[in-house]
């Protein structure tokens, strides 16, 4: 029964999660987005108050 003997699937689990953890992580971190954010000025807008008559 291959579930008793651990040598071979602790090997191929700990050579899953270094494939996991070295290689795919830069490949999907290398795309490049479409939609980067534009920066927004800092200057502050200054809105119009309202004058609804209330009564």
């Amino acid at each position: 029964m291959p579930q008793l003997n651990p040598a071979p699937w602790f090997a191929i689990l700990m050579f899953s999660w270094l494939v996991f953890l070295t290689v795919i992580p830069p490949k999907i971190l290398g795309h490049i987005f479409p939609n980067e954010p534009t920066t927004q000025s800092a200057k502050k807008a200054n809105p119009e108050p309202w004058n609804w008559p209330w009564h």
